[in-house]
């Protein structure tokens, strides 16, 4: 009895799989385009393209203003530093009333800088010793004592920035910095090497 109720449930599961599945797919024509989209370009959906920096061959400050000078250098100084590695890579300064290719903007100023320097003094252990049978090897062990020293360091701290005349956009920014020099010549030297380094990257490759 129980196999033939078995059977019957059985027969009339295969009945209902095959009867007309009431879920039917169906699909829409997609709407029209409005008119405006043959005329309109999303740049999103394009990767912006290479910035040519070739095209870049004058400069000028940026709202006519020289960098800001210090205590201990003056503007005339900062502006020289700049413009001689601008020139150096084939930027030539405007000073009469054509358009410049960039503005230049620049920035000094003092930071002080945490350094460590860690010291590692003379080796220590035990090199022999007495036993029962006389002077002979001993033990012991052997390494060093690192010692690490904090101290604070001044350093000089250049900031070059330069944007596109025509839009006004940044196009290219880099700082760097190098120790604070005692006397005003060296100080002067080490302006212009914070600025070698911080243009040393210009042109991006």
């Amino acid at each position: 009895m129980k196999v033939r109720s078995g059977l019957l449930w059985v027969c009339l599961g295969l009945a209902g799989c095959q009867g007309s599945n009431p879920y039917v797919a169906s699909s829409n024509p997609l709407p029209p385009a409005p008119p405006q989209a043959a005329n309109t370009f999303d740049r999103s959906a394009y990767p912006a393209p290479a910035r040519d920096y070739g095209r870049y061959r004058s400069w000028a400050w940026l709202d006519g203003r020289l960098p800001a000078g210090t205590a201990w250098a003056d503007s005339a100084q900062v502006a020289e530093a700049v413009s001689s590695a601008l020139d150096q890579r084939g930027l030539r300064p405007l000073h009469d009333n054509r358009p410049a290719d960039l503005f230049v903007t620049a920035d000094l100023r003092m930071e002080t800088r945490l350094r460590q320097v860690q010291d590692d003094y003379g080796a220590y252990g035990g090199y022999g010793g007495y036993n029962r049978y006389g002077y002979g090897p001993g033990y012991g062990m052997y390494g060093t004592v690192p010692i690490v020293r904090t101290y604070e360091e001044q350093v000089v701290v250049v900031h070059v920035n330069l944007f596109d005349a025509q839009s006004g956009q940044p196009v290219w920014s880099s700082s760097a910095e190098t120790g604070h020099r005692s006397s005003q010549t060296e100080q002067v030297d080490a302006i212009r090497e914070a600025v070698e380094k911080a243009m040393s990257a210009y042109p991006p490759s």
